[in-house]
């Protein structure tokens, strides 16, 4: 997320916009967003709906319930529903149409786009 905070204004000067999705409740999205110092807009995605419709969505087997319960990371009560579903992270360039002009899409949260990217698929969208 900072890394994309950086390049915000590179971001908007090429016309974009930038917006985060979290299943989190509204106040955990906000905290997220003061916390990282986010200059953009995170959403609150409370049931994992616009993960849903992406296909973005990963239930957690009893096993690895049963481990966030033990490092008592309660999903439950950050995601504001009972499903212990998490989004699979993904990035996306969506042109004015409505079309996706870049996806990233990967299971390991720490493996993201390059905020480059984004700059380049902007510039190819002038």
């Amino acid at each position: 997320m900072r890394a994309y905070q950086r390049e915000y204004p590179e971001i908007e000067r090429r016309g974009g916009t930038l917006v985060a999705i979290s299943p989190q409740r509204p106040d955990g999205s906000l905290t997220m967003a003061e916390t990282n110092e986010l200059g953009f807009d995170v959403l609150s995605d409370v049931g994992n709906e616009v993960a849903r419709s992406y296909g973005l969505l990963w239930k957690l087997p009893p096993a690895l319930v049963d481990l966030y319960r033990g490092w008592n990371l309660d999903l439950v009560a950050a995601n504001g529903d009972e499903r212990w579903e998490l989004p699979i992270p993904g990035t996306f360039v969506i042109d004015r149409e409505g079309v996706i002009r870049l996806a990233s899409v990967d299971a390991d949260y720490r493996n993201r786009l390059e905020p480059t990217a984004i700059l380049e698929t902007l510039d190819a969208l002038e």
